[in-house]
């Protein structure tokens, strides 16, 4: 009797296997939780980056399209009239001032600034027929070669420099350009259409009169 009362005891506290189908699949929701979460990182961190391809893309477009507008050029008065009496032109060796010393000269080498003056000086033929982009007019110039000489002889020799041609790069770039287009046999005609091409985007310009036909 003793031992059929073990038996029935042993029985009931017997520890019975747990079923595993039973409960939630929780390696599969994690699985697919998993694969949420990255697909979730890749589309957020592709997202940017297409945003800034079309900006990009977009801002490369509005600058070639600025640099295809032509810059506005500002409307030029007629040019007055060819003067009766023009200067005369003096003799290769005719005697000129010294060049008088400036603290603030314009930043080309002292060689270029001193070749525009004597340029200036030799050929007023040309350069009292091309104009000067600085604003010097409001100074009473009404061409390029006042930027260099204040005051020339009878015979057309140089009496008294202007500096302001030193401390100016506008008025030395011009005389230089008007130099080198004479030294390839350019006219004056040719000099004065040139060189208001290349400055034509200038806001300002000397009433420089026409250069004369011949």
């Amino acid at each position: 009797m003793v031992s059929k009362k073990k038996n029935r005891n042993s029985q009931q506290f017997e520890s019975k296997p747990v079923s595993n189908t039973g409960g939630p699949p929780w390696i599969l929701i994690g699985g697919v939780l998993a694969v949420i979460g990255v697909t979730s990182f890749v589309m957020l961190s592709r997202s940017p980056s297409g945003n800034s391809s079309e900006n990009t893309d977009s801002t490369l477009a509005a600058n070639q399209g600025s640099s295809a507008e032509e810059p506005e050029v500002p409307e030029r008065p007629a040019p007055p009239p060819t003067p009766v009496d023009r200067t005369p032109v003096p003799s290769a060796d005719a005697q000129m001032p010294p060049l008088p010393p400036v603290s603030n000269m314009v930043p080309r080498a002292p060689e270029v600034v001193r070749d525009a003056y004597i340029f200036a000086a030799q050929r007023p033929d040309i350069l009292e027929y091309v104009p000067c982009f600085c604003g010097c007019e409001t100074a009473g110039h009404t061409r390029n070669a006042d930027c260099f000489v204040a005051s020339r002889n009878e015979d057309g020799a140089v009496r008294e420099w202007d500096t302001h041609g030193m401390a100016c790069t506008i008025c030395v770039d011009v005389a230089r350009d008007a130099m080198q287009l004479s030294a390839s046999g350019a006219s004056t005609v040719d000099i004065r259409a040139a060189v208001e091409s290349k400055y034509a985007a200038y806001p300002r310009q000397t009433p420089t009169p026409s250069p004369p036909a011949n």
